[in-house]
């Protein structure tokens, strides 16, 4: 089970948790980042194009790769805080990674993180989104 949000609140998140790979969900592109809670900032990964089975397959490579001990989801939600069908699609993926992967999986409000990537002129909006949910997830550690 997901471990929180950070929308109401910080996480609880055990301190031997140290990396993250966090996760901009998508329909067709899913933005990624790895970050530790040492430096508290994060770096992109090249957005994952894939969608079903295909999109698990990629995360798996990327957990191989990055050893991380959580990941983290950002969750859209409208500007009221209200929920909406991608909301859903984004909580049920971090329902899936923690059943596929045994891992925590931490949920943060990602509201105008996409936005944001843009105005800071991002080449990959999915992967820089990524970076800024995992930075303010990060922000929130003590």
């Amino acid at each position: 089970m997901t471990q929180g949000s950070a929308r109401a609140e910080a996480p609880a998140v055990p301190l031997h948790c140290q990396s993250f790979l966090a996760f901009d969900f998508g329909l067709k592109r899913t933005g990624v980042a790895i970050g530790t809670r040492m430096l508290r900032s994060a770096s992109p990964q090249p957005t994952l194009r894939a969608e079903g089975e295909a999109r698990f397959a990629a995360v798996a490579e990327r957990i191989r790769e990055w050893q991380p001990d959580a990941l983290v989801v950002g969750v859209p939600y409208h500007p009221d805080g209200a929920s909406h069908e991608n909301t859903r699609r984004a909580q049920r993926f971090a329902r899936q990674l923690h059943g596929r992967f045994h891992l925590p999986v931490f949920e943060v409000d990602e509201r105008y993180s996409t936005t944001e990537a843009l105005s800071q002129g991002a080449r990959d909006a999915d992967a820089a989104s990524a970076c800024i949910i995992l930075e303010q997830f990060l922000r929130t550690l003590p």
